[in-house]
């Protein structure tokens, strides 16, 4: 999978209500790119330095965690929709530059490797927790098993060093690495989550990108006319048709509805006209067999090969989709993301999209080679890394700035950057996803039986209202909140 995705693959302070992500073209440097995706020890803030001697090298300008030369580094990335290609570049310039090596991990089975390491007290220095088989970043936390970042971000920049390393990350990229006011996770990949569809297909078919939620269905419906699919998801991961359903509540509803569900209000659900409305209207794709046929049961790269092979004409993703399907897309396919479409007396306009960061990055407070993990991280967040990241994994970082022009993206990942550049401020983010992994699980299995009909909109807002209510007891649920 991608960014985060099927957990997932999906923004710096706790209350980021505002429209959250930038005055996003010019903190992007959007013009400049041409065609073409959790940590902190819980009570001490910095965790437990267990890195031994030999790690320890000397503080310098260009080195000022005091990463050793002779030092190993061991890195574990999710090889998923970006691959592991860059972190390989990345590894491959801190040798040359700082003379340490590095172990390479690349997998998809995160929790399979690395769980029985963290109860072991042996984790890895640095890892890209993410896919499908994540481990949850509020439960690393909660065991106080993540370093808190503070020291990273506030160390010296690697391209101004007048400046701190948060200084020059795009405005509210941050957040959704937040734990309890910490910033425990990385999350680095600038992302954007919507729909997505083919431009040759729409040509071919005459369809127009539909801006209401009318002509989406109408769209669908001259699909199944013609024996296409309409709408497609990667029914084994509800978290993919949950990014339909989340962003049509917060188009309807605005800001609030989205904090609302954030900060787990007894209204959220039950009682809110938005999410009521946004639920609804995916429903009405069910039950007018709107789907693509067999969609339900299906993996995500399942699902997302069949739409491939123009057997839908929508699917629901984030901004690593392009890059998962690589080998599954045709040449032509002309790849395009889309906002959400608005039901009828929406708050946000069409141009509005979920966007942030995505990919986290951590560091084990048990790290064995904590100055490494530091530098490398640091450097992570330089414009030479991020290009190299650009170049290898078609994708833009939560650098400002951060890719070098002569980078060209592919049309699906171009497609948004475009789309980012003509939302500018209406930008939102749910933050629930990081802060209560518990309670995204449980909306999550309710979206599941909606999908297969075994249940209808009105028994998911009482799911999802649960889900809300069982977390809000817990007390720890008060130290996340957003304004």
């Amino acid at each position: 999978m991608g960014s985060t995705s099927a957990e997932n693959s999906t923004n710096g302070n706790a209350g980021v209500g505002r429209r959250d992500v930038i005055k996003r073209s010019a903190a992007l440097g959007l013009a400049a790119v041409p065609a073409t995706g959790f940590l902190s020890a819980c009570a001490s803030g910095g965790g437990d330095d267990s890195s031994d001697d030999s790690t320890k090298g000397t503080a310098s300008k260009e080195n000022p965690f005091g990463a050793a030369k002779g030092s190993k580094l061991d890195v574990v990335i999710f090889k998923g929709g970006y691959g592991d290609d860059y972190a390989k570049a990345w590894e491959a310039d801190f040798q040359k530059k700082l003379g340490v090596t590095s172990t390479h991990t690349g997998t998809q089975e995160i929790t399979g490797k690395l769980q029985p390491r963290f109860n072991a007290g042996n984790p890895p220095d640095i890892v890209d927790d993410s896919g499908a088989q994540q481990i949850k970043v509020d439960v690393l936390y909660k065991n106080g098993q993540l370093l808190d970042l503070a020291e990273v971000l506030d160390a010296p920049a690697v391209d101004d060093p007048g400046k701190k390393v948060r200084d020059l990350i795009i405005p509210g990229t941050l957040d959704a690495g937040l734990q309890e006011g910490k910033i425990v996770a990385l999350n680095y990949i600038y992302t954007v989550w919507g729909l997505w569809y083919s431009g040759k297909l729409f040509k071919e078919k005459g369809w127009e990108e539909p801006k209401t939620w009318d002509d989406f269905l109408a769209v669908c419906q001259d699909a199944k006319k013609q024996g296409i699919g309409g709408l497609a998801h990667q029914g084994k991961y509800p978290y993919y048709i949950n990014v339909a359903i989340m962003d049509l509540i917060a188009k309807k509803g605005g800001l609030d509805a989205m904090k609302a569900i954030d900060n787990l209000d007894p209204k959220a659900f039950v009682g809110s006209d938005a999410a009521q409305a946004g639920v609804e209207a995916i429903y009405e794709v069910v039950e007018k067999g709107l789907l693509m046929p067999g969609t339900n049961g299906l993996t995500h790269t399942e699902s997302q090969t069949r739409w491939n092979q123009y057997k839908a004409a929508f699917i629901t993703c984030g901004s690593w989709l392009e890059n998962e399907q690589l080998k599954q897309t045709p040449a032509d396919f002309d790849m395009k993301f889309m906002p959400m479409p608005l039901l009828p007396g929406s708050a946000l306009p069409f141009q509005a999209i979920r966007a942030g960061s995505g990919e986290p990055f951590i560091i084990p407070s048990k790290a064995k080679n904590l100055p490494a993990a530091k530098e490398f991280m640091r450097r992570m967040l330089s414009k030479e890394w991020s290009t190299l990241f650009a170049k290898e994994a078609n994708s833009l970082t939560i650098l400002k700035d951060g890719v070098d022009p002569s980078v060209k993206l592919r049309p699906g990942t171009q497609s948004t950057v475009e789309a980012s550049k003509a939302a500018g401020d209406d930008t939102f983010r749910y933050l629930y996803t990081e802060w209560y992994s518990e309670m995204g699980a449980a909306i999550e299995a309710a979206s599941n039986e909606l999908m297969a009909k075994r249940i209808q909109p009105k028994e998911w807002l009482k799911r999802a209202q649960a889900a809300v209510d069982k977390q809000a007891k817990d007390p720890a649920s008060k130290k996340n909140h957003r304004d």
